[in-house]
Protein backbone atom coordinates (compact mmCIF):
# COMPACT_ATOMS: atom_id res chain seq x y z
CA UNK A 1 0.00 0.00 0.00
CA UNK A 2 1.44 3.37 -1.05
CA UNK A 3 -0.01 5.60 1.67
CA UNK A 4 -1.51 4.39 4.92
CA UNK A 5 -2.81 5.84 8.17
CA UNK A 6 -1.10 2.90 9.88
CA UNK A 7 2.25 3.46 11.57
CA UNK A 8 4.90 1.54 9.63
CA UNK A 9 8.57 1.14 10.49
CA UNK A 10 9.64 1.02 6.86
CA UNK A 11 8.18 2.82 3.85
CA UNK A 12 8.88 1.64 0.32
CA UNK A 13 10.64 4.08 -2.04
CA UNK A 14 7.43 4.63 -4.01
CA UNK A 15 5.49 5.35 -0.81
CA UNK A 16 8.05 7.95 0.24
CA UNK A 17 8.06 9.55 -3.21
CA UNK A 18 4.26 9.77 -3.41
CA UNK A 19 4.06 11.20 0.09
CA UNK A 20 6.69 13.85 -0.66
CA UNK A 21 4.73 14.89 -3.71
CA UNK A 22 1.26 15.14 -2.12
CA UNK A 23 2.69 16.76 1.00
CA UNK A 24 4.63 19.43 -0.89
CA UNK A 25 1.82 19.99 -3.40
CA UNK A 26 -1.09 20.45 -1.00
CA UNK A 27 0.84 22.39 1.63
CA UNK A 28 2.02 24.83 -1.03
CA UNK A 29 -1.57 25.12 -2.30
CA UNK A 30 -2.86 25.98 1.18
CA UNK A 31 0.01 28.43 1.69
CA UNK A 32 -0.71 30.24 -1.59
CA UNK A 33 -4.45 30.19 -0.90
CA UNK A 34 -4.04 32.09 2.35
CA UNK A 35 -1.05 34.30 1.58
CA UNK A 36 -0.66 34.49 -2.20
CA UNK A 37 -2.09 37.99 -2.52
CA UNK A 38 -0.06 39.21 0.45
CA UNK A 39 3.40 37.74 -0.14
CA UNK A 40 3.59 36.23 -3.63
CA UNK A 41 1.74 38.64 -5.95
CA UNK A 42 4.98 40.11 -7.35
CA UNK A 43 6.35 36.63 -8.04
CA UNK A 44 3.16 35.55 -9.82
CA UNK A 45 3.09 38.73 -11.92
CA UNK A 46 6.72 38.18 -12.95
CA UNK A 47 6.03 34.55 -13.89
CA UNK A 48 2.94 35.57 -15.87
CA UNK A 49 4.85 38.22 -17.83
CA UNK A 50 8.23 36.57 -18.36
CA UNK A 51 7.58 32.83 -18.39
CA UNK A 52 3.95 32.27 -19.39
CA UNK A 53 3.65 35.48 -21.44
CA UNK A 54 -0.01 35.69 -20.57
CA UNK A 55 -2.28 38.54 -21.59
CA UNK A 56 -4.61 37.94 -18.65
CA UNK A 57 -5.18 40.29 -15.73
CA UNK A 58 -2.04 40.19 -13.59
CA UNK A 59 -3.32 41.44 -10.27
CA UNK A 60 -5.42 40.17 -7.39
CA UNK A 61 -8.94 41.51 -7.40
CA UNK A 62 -12.16 40.42 -5.73
CA UNK A 63 -14.85 39.21 -8.14
CA UNK A 64 -15.89 35.87 -6.67
CA UNK A 65 -14.00 33.95 -9.37
CA UNK A 66 -11.46 31.35 -8.31
CA UNK A 67 -10.31 30.67 -11.86
CA UNK A 68 -8.57 33.94 -12.64
CA UNK A 69 -5.30 34.29 -14.55
CA UNK A 70 -3.52 34.77 -11.23
CA UNK A 71 -5.08 31.56 -9.89
CA UNK A 72 -3.69 29.56 -12.80
CA UNK A 73 -0.29 31.23 -12.48
CA UNK A 74 -0.34 30.29 -8.79
CA UNK A 75 -1.15 26.71 -9.79
CA UNK A 76 1.72 26.70 -12.30
CA UNK A 77 4.15 28.02 -9.67
CA UNK A 78 2.80 25.53 -7.15
CA UNK A 79 3.34 22.62 -9.54
CA UNK A 80 6.82 23.80 -10.51
CA UNK A 81 7.90 24.25 -6.90
CA UNK A 82 6.48 20.84 -6.06
CA UNK A 83 8.55 19.12 -8.74
CA UNK A 84 11.74 20.91 -7.70
CA UNK A 85 11.01 20.49 -4.00
CA UNK A 86 10.34 16.76 -4.30
CA UNK A 87 13.55 16.23 -6.28
CA UNK A 88 15.63 18.04 -3.65
CA UNK A 89 13.76 16.40 -0.79
CA UNK A 90 14.30 12.95 -2.31
CA UNK A 91 17.99 13.68 -2.85
CA UNK A 92 18.82 14.94 0.64
CA UNK A 93 16.41 12.76 2.63
CA UNK A 94 16.61 9.47 0.71
CA UNK A 95 17.86 7.44 3.66
CA UNK A 96 14.89 8.13 5.93
CA UNK A 97 13.04 4.89 6.72
CA UNK A 98 9.55 6.34 7.22
CA UNK A 99 7.47 9.51 7.52
CA UNK A 100 4.95 8.42 10.13
CA UNK A 101 5.11 11.58 12.21
CA UNK A 102 5.13 13.99 9.24
CA UNK A 103 2.33 12.06 7.54
CA UNK A 104 0.25 12.32 10.72
CA UNK A 105 0.57 16.11 10.86
CA UNK A 106 0.06 16.42 7.10
CA UNK A 107 -3.27 14.61 7.40
CA UNK A 108 -4.18 16.80 10.38
CA UNK A 109 -3.61 19.91 8.27
CA UNK A 110 -5.67 18.53 5.39
CA UNK A 111 -8.49 17.63 7.77
CA UNK A 112 -8.48 21.07 9.40
CA UNK A 113 -8.52 22.82 6.03
CA UNK A 114 -11.31 20.60 4.71
CA UNK A 115 -13.41 20.93 7.86
CA UNK A 116 -13.18 24.72 7.69
CA UNK A 117 -14.14 24.89 4.01
CA UNK A 118 -16.89 22.28 4.30
CA UNK A 119 -18.42 24.10 7.26
CA UNK A 120 -18.25 27.49 5.52
CA UNK A 121 -19.81 26.27 2.28
CA UNK A 122 -22.16 23.89 4.05
CA UNK A 123 -23.74 26.41 6.40
CA UNK A 124 -24.02 29.04 3.67
CA UNK A 125 -26.29 26.55 1.89
CA UNK A 126 -28.17 25.39 4.98
CA UNK A 127 -29.13 29.03 5.58
CA UNK A 128 -29.47 29.67 1.81
CA UNK A 129 -26.95 32.44 1.48
CA UNK A 130 -24.95 31.12 -1.46
CA UNK A 131 -27.93 30.38 -3.72
CA UNK A 132 -30.74 32.88 -3.10
CA UNK A 133 -34.10 32.35 -4.74
CA UNK A 134 -34.61 33.67 -8.28
CA UNK A 135 -34.73 37.47 -8.24
CA UNK A 136 -37.63 39.35 -9.80
CA UNK A 137 -35.33 40.35 -12.66
CA UNK A 138 -34.35 36.71 -13.18
CA UNK A 139 -38.02 35.67 -13.36
CA UNK A 140 -38.49 37.92 -16.39
CA UNK A 141 -35.36 36.66 -18.14
CA UNK A 142 -35.85 34.11 -20.96
CA UNK A 143 -33.97 30.92 -20.23
CA UNK A 144 -32.10 31.23 -23.51
CA UNK A 145 -30.50 34.45 -22.27
CA UNK A 146 -29.13 32.86 -19.12
CA UNK A 147 -25.50 31.89 -18.83
CA UNK A 148 -24.83 28.29 -17.79
CA UNK A 149 -23.80 29.60 -14.35
CA UNK A 150 -26.97 31.69 -14.14
CA UNK A 151 -29.05 28.62 -14.96
CA UNK A 152 -27.23 26.60 -12.27
CA UNK A 153 -27.73 29.38 -9.69
CA UNK A 154 -31.45 29.55 -10.54
CA UNK A 155 -31.76 25.77 -10.28
CA UNK A 156 -30.03 25.66 -6.92
CA UNK A 157 -31.72 28.77 -5.56
CA UNK A 158 -35.22 27.56 -6.34
CA UNK A 159 -35.41 24.98 -3.54
CA UNK A 160 -34.66 25.71 0.10
CA UNK A 161 -34.94 22.02 0.97
CA UNK A 162 -32.39 20.97 -1.64
CA UNK A 163 -30.01 23.66 -0.39
CA UNK A 164 -30.34 22.32 3.14
CA UNK A 165 -29.68 18.77 1.93
CA UNK A 166 -26.57 19.67 -0.07
CA UNK A 167 -25.25 21.92 2.70
CA UNK A 168 -26.03 19.26 5.30
CA UNK A 169 -23.97 16.70 3.39
CA UNK A 170 -21.01 19.09 3.31
CA UNK A 171 -21.34 19.73 7.04
CA UNK A 172 -21.62 15.97 7.65
CA UNK A 173 -18.39 15.38 5.73
CA UNK A 174 -16.67 18.01 7.86
CA UNK A 175 -17.97 16.55 11.11
CA UNK A 176 -16.78 13.06 10.20
CA UNK A 177 -13.30 14.37 9.40
CA UNK A 178 -12.85 15.79 12.91
CA UNK A 179 -12.35 12.45 14.66
CA UNK A 180 -9.58 10.15 13.47
CA UNK A 181 -11.88 7.17 13.99
CA UNK A 182 -14.28 8.43 11.31
CA UNK A 183 -11.92 10.13 8.86
CA UNK A 184 -12.25 7.38 6.23
CA UNK A 185 -16.03 7.68 6.22
CA UNK A 186 -15.68 11.46 6.23
CA UNK A 187 -13.27 11.30 3.29
CA UNK A 188 -15.70 9.10 1.33
CA UNK A 189 -18.61 11.49 1.97
CA UNK A 190 -16.49 14.54 1.18
CA UNK A 191 -15.06 13.02 -2.01
CA UNK A 192 -18.57 12.24 -3.26
CA UNK A 193 -19.96 15.65 -2.34
CA UNK A 194 -17.04 17.54 -3.85
CA UNK A 195 -17.11 15.39 -7.00
CA UNK A 196 -20.68 16.58 -7.58
CA UNK A 197 -19.63 20.18 -6.93
CA UNK A 198 -16.66 19.84 -9.29
CA UNK A 199 -18.82 18.39 -12.07
CA UNK A 200 -21.32 21.22 -11.68
CA UNK A 201 -18.50 23.77 -11.81
CA UNK A 202 -17.01 22.14 -14.91
CA UNK A 203 -20.18 21.63 -16.93
CA UNK A 204 -21.92 24.88 -15.96
CA UNK A 205 -18.76 26.99 -16.30
CA UNK A 206 -18.78 28.09 -12.67
CA UNK A 207 -15.38 29.68 -11.90
CA UNK A 208 -14.48 27.68 -8.80
CA UNK A 209 -13.06 24.72 -10.67
CA UNK A 210 -9.53 24.79 -9.25
CA UNK A 211 -10.75 25.19 -5.68
CA UNK A 212 -13.34 22.39 -5.78
CA UNK A 213 -10.91 20.06 -7.56
CA UNK A 214 -8.32 20.56 -4.81
CA UNK A 215 -10.87 19.96 -2.05
CA UNK A 216 -11.94 16.72 -3.70
CA UNK A 217 -8.31 15.67 -4.19
CA UNK A 218 -7.50 16.34 -0.52
CA UNK A 219 -10.42 14.18 0.58
CA UNK A 220 -9.35 11.46 -1.85
CA UNK A 221 -5.80 11.42 -0.43
CA UNK A 222 -7.24 10.84 3.06
CA UNK A 223 -9.48 8.07 1.70
CA UNK A 224 -6.68 6.47 -0.35
CA UNK A 225 -4.60 6.07 2.81
CA UNK A 226 -7.22 3.56 4.01
CA UNK A 227 -7.94 2.02 0.62
CA UNK A 228 -6.59 -1.42 1.55
CA UNK A 229 -9.05 -1.89 4.42
CA UNK A 230 -11.89 -0.42 2.36
CA UNK A 231 -11.17 -2.93 -0.43
CA UNK A 232 -11.04 -5.83 2.01
CA UNK A 233 -14.39 -4.99 3.59
CA UNK A 234 -16.49 -3.64 0.72
CA UNK A 235 -15.02 -5.50 -2.27
CA UNK A 236 -13.47 -8.74 -0.98
CA UNK A 237 -15.89 -9.20 1.92
CA UNK A 238 -13.01 -9.95 4.29
CA UNK A 239 -12.42 -9.06 7.91
CA UNK A 240 -9.87 -6.42 8.81
CA UNK A 241 -7.88 -5.56 11.89
CA UNK A 242 -7.89 -2.22 13.67
CA UNK A 243 -5.28 0.26 12.49
CA UNK A 244 -2.14 0.69 14.53
CA UNK A 245 -2.16 4.51 14.39
CA UNK A 246 0.91 6.65 14.91
CA UNK A 247 0.50 8.31 18.32
CA UNK A 248 2.07 11.66 19.07
CA UNK A 249 1.90 10.97 22.79
CA UNK A 250 0.62 8.24 25.10
CA UNK A 251 -0.16 10.79 27.82
CA UNK A 252 -3.85 10.61 28.73
CA UNK A 253 -3.89 14.32 29.56
CA UNK A 254 -2.68 15.13 26.06
CA UNK A 255 -5.46 13.04 24.56
CA UNK A 256 -8.07 14.78 26.71
CA UNK A 257 -6.75 18.18 25.67
CA UNK A 258 -6.96 17.22 21.99
CA UNK A 259 -10.45 15.73 22.41
CA UNK A 260 -11.91 18.77 24.13
CA UNK A 261 -10.10 21.14 21.80
CA UNK A 262 -11.85 19.45 18.87
CA UNK A 263 -15.22 19.69 20.62
CA UNK A 264 -14.78 23.36 21.49
CA UNK A 265 -13.50 24.27 18.01
CA UNK A 266 -16.34 22.39 16.30
CA UNK A 267 -18.97 24.01 18.52
CA UNK A 268 -17.42 27.43 17.92
CA UNK A 269 -17.45 26.98 14.15
CA UNK A 270 -20.97 25.58 14.10
CA UNK A 271 -22.28 28.31 16.38
CA UNK A 272 -20.57 31.23 14.65
CA UNK A 273 -21.37 30.05 11.12
CA UNK A 274 -24.98 29.27 12.08
CA UNK A 275 -25.44 32.74 13.58
CA UNK A 276 -23.78 34.35 10.58
CA UNK A 277 -26.00 32.36 8.21
CA UNK A 278 -29.14 33.11 10.20
CA UNK A 279 -28.40 36.84 10.21
CA UNK A 280 -27.36 36.88 6.57
CA UNK A 281 -30.49 35.10 5.43
CA UNK A 282 -32.59 37.77 7.14
CA UNK A 283 -30.40 40.69 6.07
CA UNK A 284 -29.80 40.03 2.39
CA UNK A 285 -31.16 36.51 1.76
CA UNK A 286 -34.58 35.15 0.93
CA UNK A 287 -35.99 36.00 4.37
CA UNK A 288 -34.96 39.66 4.19
CA UNK A 289 -37.51 42.41 4.73
CA UNK A 290 -39.03 43.39 1.40
CA UNK A 291 -38.53 47.03 0.36
CA UNK A 292 -41.26 49.61 -0.13
CA UNK A 293 -42.92 49.15 -3.56
CA UNK A 294 -41.51 45.61 -3.85
CA UNK A 295 -42.58 43.95 -7.07
CA UNK A 296 -42.50 43.95 -10.84
CA UNK A 297 -44.20 47.10 -12.12
CA UNK A 298 -45.32 46.90 -15.75
CA UNK A 299 -45.65 50.17 -17.64
CA UNK A 300 -49.12 50.90 -19.01
CA UNK A 301 -48.60 54.54 -20.01
CA UNK A 302 -45.28 56.28 -20.66
CA UNK A 303 -45.28 60.01 -21.37
CA UNK A 304 -41.92 61.56 -22.19
CA UNK A 305 -41.67 65.33 -22.61
CA UNK A 306 -45.48 65.42 -23.09
CA UNK A 307 -45.34 62.77 -25.86
CA UNK A 308 -47.10 59.45 -25.22
CA UNK A 309 -44.75 56.71 -26.37
CA UNK A 310 -46.22 53.57 -27.83
CA UNK A 311 -45.05 50.18 -26.46
CA UNK A 312 -42.85 49.29 -29.44
CA UNK A 313 -40.41 46.47 -28.79
CA UNK A 314 -37.76 48.30 -30.77
CA UNK A 315 -37.84 51.36 -28.49
CA UNK A 316 -34.69 51.50 -26.34
CA UNK A 317 -35.95 54.39 -24.17
CA UNK A 318 -39.51 53.48 -23.17
CA UNK A 319 -39.77 51.56 -19.93
CA UNK A 320 -41.29 48.12 -19.99
CA UNK A 321 -40.80 47.23 -16.32
CA UNK A 322 -39.64 48.90 -13.15
CA UNK A 323 -38.37 46.08 -10.92
CA UNK A 324 -37.92 46.71 -7.20
CA UNK A 325 -36.47 43.68 -5.48
CA UNK A 326 -33.96 44.91 -2.89
CA UNK A 327 -33.78 47.99 -0.72
CA UNK A 328 -31.85 50.82 -2.34
CA UNK A 329 -31.87 49.26 -5.81
CA UNK A 330 -34.10 49.13 -8.85
CA UNK A 331 -33.90 47.77 -12.39
CA UNK A 332 -35.39 49.51 -15.39
CA UNK A 333 -36.12 47.11 -18.25
CA UNK A 334 -36.75 48.86 -21.55
CA UNK A 335 -38.96 47.75 -24.41
CA UNK A 336 -36.00 46.18 -26.24
CA UNK A 337 -35.34 44.15 -23.05
CA UNK A 338 -32.10 45.98 -22.24
CA UNK A 339 -31.71 46.63 -18.52
CA UNK A 340 -30.36 49.51 -16.47
CA UNK A 341 -29.47 48.98 -12.83
CA UNK A 342 -30.06 52.10 -10.83
CA UNK A 343 -30.12 53.28 -7.23
CA UNK A 344 -33.49 53.86 -5.58
CA UNK A 345 -34.62 55.83 -2.55
CA UNK A 346 -38.24 56.05 -1.42
CA UNK A 347 -39.57 58.62 1.06
CA UNK A 348 -42.97 57.32 2.16
CA UNK A 349 -43.61 60.44 4.25
CA UNK A 350 -43.24 62.92 1.40
CA UNK A 351 -44.32 60.47 -1.33
CA UNK A 352 -41.04 61.18 -3.06
CA UNK A 353 -38.97 58.70 -5.05
CA UNK A 354 -35.40 59.06 -6.29
CA UNK A 355 -33.86 57.16 -9.16
CA UNK A 356 -30.22 58.01 -9.74
CA UNK A 357 -26.83 56.71 -10.79
CA UNK A 358 -24.64 55.79 -7.84
CA UNK A 359 -22.10 58.48 -8.65
CA UNK A 360 -24.75 61.19 -8.80
CA UNK A 361 -26.06 63.17 -5.86
CA UNK A 362 -29.26 61.95 -4.27
CA UNK A 363 -32.28 64.08 -5.20
CA UNK A 364 -36.03 63.59 -5.00
CA UNK A 365 -36.64 63.60 -8.73
CA UNK A 366 -40.05 61.87 -8.74
CA UNK A 367 -43.39 62.25 -7.01
CA UNK A 368 -45.24 58.98 -6.71
CA UNK A 369 -48.74 57.76 -5.91
CA UNK A 370 -49.28 54.18 -4.88
CA UNK A 371 -52.85 52.90 -4.85
CA UNK A 372 -53.39 49.14 -4.52
CA UNK A 373 -51.61 47.57 -7.51
CA UNK A 374 -51.05 50.81 -9.41
CA UNK A 375 -48.09 53.16 -9.27
CA UNK A 376 -47.96 56.65 -10.78
CA UNK A 377 -44.63 58.46 -11.22
CA UNK A 378 -44.05 62.02 -12.35
CA UNK A 379 -40.73 63.83 -12.44
CA UNK A 380 -37.46 64.15 -14.33
CA UNK A 381 -34.70 61.74 -15.20
CA UNK A 382 -31.63 62.61 -17.30
CA UNK A 383 -33.25 65.93 -18.28
CA UNK A 384 -36.46 64.33 -19.57
CA UNK A 385 -39.87 65.05 -18.09
CA UNK A 386 -41.64 61.76 -17.40
CA UNK A 387 -45.13 60.69 -16.41
CA UNK A 388 -45.40 56.96 -15.99
CA UNK A 389 -48.32 54.77 -14.99
CA UNK A 390 -47.41 51.24 -13.91
CA UNK A 391 -49.34 48.20 -12.74
CA UNK A 392 -48.02 45.51 -10.43
CA UNK A 393 -47.47 42.17 -12.12
CA UNK A 394 -49.17 39.28 -10.34
CA UNK A 395 -46.25 37.14 -9.09
CA UNK A 396 -48.55 34.10 -8.88
CA UNK A 397 -48.30 33.96 -12.68
CA UNK A 398 -44.81 32.52 -12.34
CA UNK A 399 -45.07 28.73 -12.09
CA UNK A 400 -41.49 28.45 -10.86
CA UNK A 401 -42.18 30.10 -7.51
CA UNK A 402 -45.79 29.02 -7.00
CA UNK A 403 -46.01 25.42 -8.20
CA UNK A 404 -45.11 24.03 -4.78
CA UNK A 405 -44.69 20.38 -3.82
CA UNK A 406 -47.12 17.56 -4.66
CA UNK A 407 -46.93 13.97 -3.45
CA UNK A 408 -49.41 12.85 -6.12
CA UNK A 409 -48.96 13.74 -9.77
CA UNK A 410 -51.20 11.86 -12.17
CA UNK A 411 -49.17 13.22 -15.09
CA UNK A 412 -45.80 15.02 -15.10
CA UNK A 413 -46.23 18.75 -14.65
CA UNK A 414 -43.45 19.78 -17.00
CA UNK A 415 -43.95 23.30 -18.32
Amino acid sequence: MILSHESRGYWSPISKLVFRFVCFYFLSYITFAYSGALFFESLFVWVGKNILHTEGRLEYFSTGSGDTTMAYISWFVQGSLTIMGVLLWSLFDRKRASYNQLFYWFIVILRMYLVLQLFIYGFVKVFKGQFPGPSLTRLLQPIGEMSPMGLAWTYMGHSEGFNMFVGGMEVLGGLLLISRKTITLGAIVTTGVMLQVLMMNLFYDIPVKLFSAHLMAMAFVIFAADWKRFKQVFIKNETVQAINYYEVSDDSHYRKIIFWSKIILALFLIGSLSWRGYQGERTYGDKREKPVLYGIWETTTFIKNKDTMLPLTTDPTRWRYLIIDRKGRATIQFMDDQKKYIALDVDIIKDKLSLYERERELSDNFNYTHINDELHLSGKLYGDSLKIHLKAKDLSEFELINRGFHWVNEVPYNR
